[in-house]
């Protein structure tokens, strides 16, 4: 049972800690993204880490259920290798987004993150309906995310 809650926390701590990686690495470009002119529908700067937060949290808690699961399920490694490319996937978009300023490589590049998490997400249904369903939240952010990264890029 202890080594059930140790697997548990470092689930949700490798999805957390690459989000504040990547947040302290892409600090310095928020300010300068107060300053853009943003779409409508444009929440406001203290929801994005609240909403990731949550949303690291779901991701680990998934990838939990996934792990637990897979000396049961054969597509869980593939599923857990999904996962990991899509971390480094999220990891380095607010790095190309807020750092760099590059919105349309970012827009490219959020799109190709979120097939991994639709491949992951159907990866994972294999394995947890409820793992699989925990993504689902992930996906849609990513998906208002998209819209909001490529109206930036048309908006500025």
């Amino acid at each position: 049972m202890k080594e059930k809650w140790k697997s548990f926390f470092i689930a949700v701590a490798i999805p957390l800690a690459v989000g504040a990686l990547s947040a302290f690495l892409s600090g310095g470009g928020m300010q300068a993204f107060s300053a853009l002119n943003k779409p409508p529908l444009s929440p406001p700067g203290w929801l994005f880490p609240v909403v990731w937060t949550i949303l690291y949290i779901l991701m680990g808690l998934a990838s939990w259920l996934v792990w637990n699961e897979s000396p049961r399920c054969p597509e869980a490694r593939d599923g857990l290798a999904l996962y990991a490319l899509q971390l480094f996937f999220n990891f380095f978009w607010s790095i190309i987004f807020f750092n760099w300023k590059q919105y349309l490589a970012a827009f490219i590049w959020l799109l190709g993150m979120i097939l991994l998490i639709w491949s992951c997400r159907n990866n994972f249904l294999k394995c947890s309906k409820t793992a699989g369903n925990l993504l689902v939240p992930y996906l849609l952010w990513c998906v208002f995310a998209a819209y909001l990264n490529v109206m930036i890029y048309l908006l500025n």
